[in-house]
């Protein structure tokens, strides 16, 4: 009979499989994170022992096949058998009648809802031409900084999208998902939710290798000076040392609130459409029972980008500013082939359709302001959506809740995490603009009301909004562009 201690120790490698020493040597360890690994003579990245390379040449492959051989089906309605189809196609290296010869081992791709990924790629403005230029016509880019998940990361070559490895469970888990999801984004574009616009899985070296399409949130032609992953918990939620090395680290929560205590200022109108974007997003996601999701968030400094530049001009001699920091007034991103998919268009306001720009050059960026007053582009997105609350998620929260205070650690009951999520980025994460910034602007229009009595108009004074004891009553409606360096708008928008 067991003893308590191997019950204890077997309850531990249950829980926490990936635990060092659970499985493979030390030195295999060093070498792979889940299923992502590296050559140690090549030093390529693999996953599940296939190369990066034949992993992407098979990836554009596949999707050209599959999305040729789909526009030679009629354009109908979606149906509910469409989500559970599943279209396999062999891909021999010699070639064949169907599929191009290649220099890569054999493989066979798999195409899942091939009809209501069509759709959903319809809804967001995306032709089948510009799917398969932005996929197939250039090298897929891998990302450098992956994260601890295991996954591989590749981007296409104009920024437009990004392809993700996901396990066998969560790619199980999309496919239930899709009915859903499908009346959800049929319904409401307006979503901070991932859109997918692809599920496929290659079969090579008798391996599964499943792969989603999304919208790309972090635009890589805009730098970003601030990264972080916020899901509300406190519970070891603080960068690692490791992470901290790299150039852009991705921060958590407790470097937020040690970083940005005052949080980000938005203007009311922006402010109050993300929060209400942000509620529903976890309505939808507390009725699918998902959990354990994060708020990816990238702060492009647009005042520290001007410095940079500058900084740069003057060491090198040359005014003429072509060089140092991109910043969105100097490069233009390529022809926008999604809609509703830059931060601003997700919460409010009319897609732009393509490749037009937001008339104030914030390049789909949110406006914001830090507590210094400088001007911030935010791009945001939640993500990690395909985490069921099941057994393995139940089990993980009973045993951290008997170390640690249930409330702060990340794995809780869905309905509780939507409540808190929301209410760390709603209260803590982004705040209104507050009432200081509205009394430098009152002063304006006071000034503007005089000038208006004395060219004889009256009717153009602006009236006086009461002071009230309540912060919202004397917040004003100011875009970053309206401010300048001294905080005073410099056109007239309406006071509150």
């Amino acid at each position: 009979m067991q003893t308590h201690q191997e019950l204890k120790i077997l309850f531990l490698f249950a829980m926490f499989p990936q635990m060092p020493g659970s499985s493979g040597t030390t030195q295999s360890m060093k070498k792979t994170i889940g299923h992502r690994g590296v050559e140690t003579t090549t030093g390529e990245t693999t996953y599940k022992k296939t190369t990066s390379s034949a992993l992407k040449g098979a990836i554009q492959l596949g999707i050209a096949h599959t999305v040729g051989s789909l526009s030679q089906k009629a354009e109908r309605d979606v149906l509910m058998q469409d989500f559970v189809v599943v279209e396999s196609i062999f891909f021999p290296s010699e070639g064949s009648n169907l599929t191009p010869a290649h220099h890569y081992s054999d493989f066979r791709f798999k195409t899942y809802a091939p009809i209501a990924f069509r759709y959903f790629r319809e809804l967001f403005g995306i032709r089948p031409d510009d799917y398969l230029y932005s996929l197939c016509n250039e090298p897929l880019i891998e990302l450098s900084n992956p994260g601890a998940s295991g996954s591989l990361f590749y981007v296409s070559s104009d920024d437009e999208f990004i392809i993700k490895t996901v396990q066998h469970k969560e790619a199980e888990f999309l496919q239930k998902l899709l009915p859903g999801y499908f009346m959800n984004i049929n319904q409401n574009k307006r979503t901070l939710l991932p859109k997918f616009y692809g599920l496929y899985c290659v079969q090579a070296g008798g391996k599964n290798i499943r792969i989603v399409v999304m919208n790309n949130l972090l635009p890589r032609i805009i730098p970003m000076h601030l990264k972080y992953d916020l899901k509300g918990s406190t519970y070891k939620r603080r960068a690692s040392p490791k992470e901290r090395e790299k150039g852009v680290p991705i921060y958590k929560d407790l470097d937020f609130i040690q970083d940005l205590p005052d949080g980000l200022l938005l203007e009311s109108d922006n402010y109050n459409a993300l929060c209400k974007t942000i509620q529903r997003d976890c309505l939808l996601l507390q009725s699918f029972k998902i959990m354990d999701y994060s708020l990816l968030m990238g702060i492009h400094n647009m005042d520290q980008a001007i410095r940079e530049r500058e900084r740069v001009v003057g060491n090198s001699g040359d005014s003429g500013g072509s060089e140092g920091a991109v910043t969105p007034d100097q490069r233009r991103p390529q022809t926008q082939k999604s809609l509703y998919c830059t931060a601003m268009e997700s919460i409010q306001g009319e897609a732009r359709g393509k490749g037009a720009l937001d008339s104030e050059d914030h390049m789909g960026g949110i406006p914001a302001r830090n507590s210094k007053g400088e001007r911030l582009l935010i791009y945001i997105g939640i993500i990690d959506i395909l985490q069921s609350y099941r057994f393995i998620k139940k089990l993980e929260h009973s045993w951290k809740a008997l170390v640690h205070d249930g409330d702060t650690v990340s794995v809780h009951r869905p309905g509780f995490y939507a409540e808190r999520f929301q209410q760390f980025m709603c209260n803590t994460v982004f705040k209104k603009i507050p009432c200081k910034y509205a009394y430098k602007c009152f002063f304006f229009f006071f000034l503007i009301g005089c000038d208006s009595i004395e060219s004889g108009r009256p009717d153009l004074v602006p009236r006086t909004p009461p002071l009230g004891d309540n912060t919202a009553d004397c917040e004003a409606n100011l875009s970053t562009s309206s401010l300048g360096s001294t905080g005073v708008a410099t056109t007239s928008p309406p006071l509150r």
